[in-house]
């Protein structure tokens, strides 16, 4: 099985001479060559939020104050943010940059000026191996963690064909329910788990199974979505399972026990630094969708689990061959 290093955060974070040596000091370099006549108008010494026109508003912004309010008004002036100003006469001069957050981001801007990987910020937490030991809840100081029903694919389930742990899980079964693989993948793969600020997309649609004729599954779609029948090799079983999920936001302070106190690698502290405010406390809870991380996020410590189970469920499958091997020959 293929192992990964594990690392997390900006991939400028890896503690190579490049990102600790060279580019901090072509950084500072670049800072101070803009302050030289001339020479400071130089594009390569400059990036494309120098001395530029930023707008601080946004549709949601309008909607809520209301177009007359005197900040939209401010907006639309076409002015200048006061420490982008430069003068016409000396244009290479610029004032210190102020990121207009939250309409700028930093790391729009400045792409070297990352969240550190080690930063603690909403918590995350990858379904696939959840058991609900709820040994989360219980290290949490502030009372903020809660367990919640989920329908989920074990991480036994997730191992492809061909893979090494592939075939220790457990099977359709009439009455259960099954997961079919979506075909376009393209929310998964394009998932900004930091920027987009919205639940993780699914990547499986779950059914309830109703019969199963030799190759074929008869399953249920949900929600009045009707019966079909589909082979059994393109279904992967799947489960109603409680998991740990829903958070209260306003509640917790980020302090990382419960991802200290998993066992099974299933909670995270993402670096996803905004996105969780409101203008309610209802808006502070967030649902299990929410607070779900993708196993392709953290896919080194998935395969670790996934290993790590599937171990154990050869060893017990073996035992148990071994048991009717002796009682049938008894």
């Amino acid at each position: 099985m293929e192992h990964y290093d594990f690392r997390s955060g900006h991939p400028h974070a890896q503690p190579n001479f490049r990102n600790l040596v060279i580019r901090p000091m072509w950084i500072t370099l670049k800072t101070a060559l803009r302050t030289i006549p001339f020479v400071g108008r130089l594009p390569f010494l400059h990036n494309d939020y120098h001395n530029k026109r930023v707008n601080m508003a946004d549709g949601f912004t309008e909607r809520r104050v209301g177009s007359d309010h005197v900040s939209m008004k401010w907006a639309d002036s076409d002015s200048y943010a006061a420490d982008r100003e430069a003068t016409d006469v000396m244009p290479f001069v610029e004032r210190p940059v102020t990121v207009m957050y939250p309409y700028e981001r930093l790391e729009d801007l400045e792409p070297w000026l990352f969240v550190p990987g080690a930063y603690n910020g909403r918590i995350g937490i990858i379904w696939e191996t959840c058991t609900a030991c709820k040994a989360c809840v219980r290290a949490c100081p502030n009372d903020c963690l809660h367990m919640t029903t989920e329908t989920r694919v074990n991480v036994l389930d997730t191992a492809k064909e061909g893979d090494e742990w592939h075939g220790y899980g457990s099977d359709i079964e009439v009455g259960g329910y099954a997961a079919l693989p979506r075909s376009n993948n393209s929310d998964v793969e394009n998932f900004d788990l930091i920027n987009d600020h919205a639940a993780a997309p699914q990547e499986y649609d779950f059914a309830e199974v109703i019969d199963l004729t030799g190759s074929t599954a008869t399953i249920k779609w949900p929600n009045g979505g009707g019966v079909e029948n589909i082979p059994v090799t393109d279904l992967k079983p799947a489960e109603q399972d409680i998991v740990s999920g829903r958070i209260d936001i306003g509640r917790c302070m980020f302090c990382g026990l419960c991802a200290e106190a998993c066992p099974f690698e299933s909670f995270f502290m993402t670096n996803e630094y905004d996105g969780m405010s409101g203008y309610s406390r209802q808006d502070l809870w967030f649902d299990a969708d929410r607070t779900r991380v993708l196993p392709s996020v953290h896919k080194e410590r998935v395969d670790m689990e996934l290993e790590k189970r599937a171990k154990k469920e050869k060893i017990k499958r073996e035992k148990k061959a071994a048991k009717a091997a002796k009682a049938s020959g008894a």
